[in-house]
């Protein structure tokens, strides 16, 4: 009966509004979003509701990783940084620590993302411009100066030379006397996107395969509390892929990883639970709470159904995310503070376990002391403020999340299958496949941008005349003279012939098939540089150098 007058109700409300008279509004993803919904929309079976949604820290966990979420664990508060010296940064990470951040996030230079000491005179424009220049050993014992690497986690957006990140972040450490199983280290790692998305690739992609699962195996006997790879669907997303696509490649970039750690021997259960990911959070707030959620019931099933996982701290994923770089306007920079606040609280609807937002002047220079210090405070007023972490996963239920959760779960899914029939993510990036997907979605985007057809404030409507801001942070021109002197007077002091020696070990275990990560780390004690053992890998595994077959 009551089921009778509510339909009744709809009716009636139809009859009088037509919904279906207005113009369609349709997410990045393809899917239509309508003007009303309710129970004809989304109105589960008890069994079905347990199967698909369930309880909040249990499988499929689309509700959340942990049964209590943010009531009893909150996300971990991050601040991406890095820039000049290894001096300059530390200094900044200790006033991040002071002001309330939970753990670092270290950005590096390109120099050293590309594998290339500072002193590379055609590179001497990039040493610390978009980053912190690290050369050796040395830089890492300042950088981390007085910051206690057991008590605090640190997060690397570092790929390609991410072994050598990791060996020198160990010996740091062991500087400080802390043992590598105390360490909580996330290095990205994720060396597949770079290839489809960003290109800071270095090695041809085999081997740079064979690497991450040195890195995998490695860190499974030795750092436990650390993640060896954290796989990137943010540069996926911000290259020009949708949302569904954001999801689908980073899971099949996974699944890679995860097979390639098989063919080692190790059991899933001893690593996957270490895995991580860094996603990104665009501006349709429904839509990216829908995809956090959709992603977390997908991962389970895949760790469970496809690579045979019994833990179920396996089939939880956990991911690290940032507000979205793309969605940032040069315009009016201001705006860029209430972009940040809306992404910020999609991920926290939407179950993340660790944030950095971006800071609102991004889309002219690094950020100055005073947009980081805002960026901090826009995630801790959420968290203290608005109420979203007093419950777990406010959304669960509402016939629109839930619907659209449904939808981006199959669109995923639609993605993956794709991928899968076609042979695998590696094969598909090899032969142009997925980079030819996402820059069609991202043409499409910019064309609706162009069109007006997608309103960006300050950019294609509510245009006003524009000044540069004049608090923008400024390079300090002399960094790179500071560092090459650094790194001049570091090779002049070390001993010579035990870095010789170390070096010939690593090209040794690298044409034997060995895991690299161990005579790196020696090679690392003993003060060789990022650009030296980039080129003794180099010199075994070769460079990627072929055409990505993308037009």
């Amino acid at each position: 009966m009551a089921d009778d007058v509510r339909k009744a109700a709809e009716q009636r409300w139809r009859a009088e509004n037509k919904p279906e008279s207005l113009k369609p509004v349709t997410l990045p993803t393809g899917v239509e979003v309508k003007p009303y919904y309710g129970p004809n929309d989304w109105s589960p079976s008890s069994q079905e509701y347990m199967d698909k949604v369930g309880l909040p820290g249990e499988y499929p966990f689309t509700r959340g990783v942990h049964p209590l979420m943010y009531r009893t664990r909150g996300w971990t508060m991050r601040q991406y940084a890095g820039f000049a010296t290894a001096e300059e940064t530390n200094q900044n990470y200790r006033e991040l620590l002071a002001q309330g951040a939970g753990g670092l996030s270290v950005a590096f230079d390109l120099v050293t993302q590309m594998g290339y000491d500072s002193d590379e005179p055609d590179y001497a424009h990039e040493v610390g411009r978009v980053g912190v220049a690290i050369d050796s050993l040395a830089d890492f014992e300042t950088l981390f100066s007085g910051i206690p690497l057991d008590k605090v986690s640190t997060s690397f957006t570092i790929n390609a030379v991410t072994n050598n990140m990791l060996a020198m972040y160990q010996a740091a450490a062991e500087k400080q006397g802390v043992a590598p199983e105390k360490l909580m280290a996330t290095v990205q790692n994720d060396n597949l996107k770079e290839y489809i998305a960003r290109g800071a690739f270095i090695f041809p992609l085999r081997a740079q395969l064979k690497m991450v699962g040195d890195t995998i195996e490695y860190t499974a006997r030795h750092m436990p509390k650390s993640v060896p790879v954290s796989i990137c669907g943010y540069h996926i997303r911000e290259s020009g892929a949708n949302a569904a696509q954001e999801v689908a490649y980073s899971f099949l970039n996974a699944a890679e990883y995860i097979q390639e750690a098989l063919n080692r021997g190790l059991d899933i259960d001893a690593f996957a639970s270490r895995l991580s990911f860094n996603m990104v959070s665009h501006m349709n707030l429904f839509e990216e709470v829908a995809k956090f959620r959709a992603a977390r019931r997908i991962w389970a099933k895949l760790l469970k159904d496809r690579f045979g996982a019994k833990s179920t701290k396996s089939m939880k994923w956990l991911f690290f995310a940032g507000t979205g770089g793309s969605t940032l306007t040069r315009q009016q920079p201001d705006n860029n503070i209430i972009r940040g606040t809306i992404e910020c609280l999609a991920l926290v609807l939407g179950g993340v376990q660790s944030v950095t937002v971006n800071t609102k002047d991004e889309g002219h220079m690094i950020p100055s002391e005073k947009a980081k210090l805002i960026a901090l405070r826009t995630q801790q007023i959420i968290a203290l403020e608005s109420g979203a972490a007093d419950t777990v996963d406010p959304l669960a239920g509402s016939y629109f999340v839930e619907n659209l959760t449904d939808q981006m779960e199959a669109a995923i899914w639609q993605h993956i299958q794709e991928i899968d029939r076609r042979g695998g993510m590696a094969r598909c990036i090899e032969e142009g496949f997925v980079q030819k997907q996402i820059l069609s979605e991202g043409i499409k985007w910019q064309r609706q941008i162009d069109s007006g057809e997608r309103p960006l404030v300050g950019v294609n409507c509510l245009q006003v005349e524009e000044e540069d801001p004049d608090d923008l942070f400024e390079h300090d021109t002399h960094a790179v003279e500071r560092q090459v002197a650094k790194l001049k007077a570091l090779k002049a002091g070390r001993d010579n012939e035990r870095v010789e020696r170390t070096l010939r070990e690593l090209a040794d275990v690298g044409r034997e098939g060995g895991n690299t990560m161990y005579p790196m780390l020696e090679a690392v004690r003993a003060y060789a540089t990022v650009g030296e053992i980039t080129k003794v890998l180099k010199s075994v595994y070769g460079e990627f150098n072929e055409p990505l077959n993308v037009f």
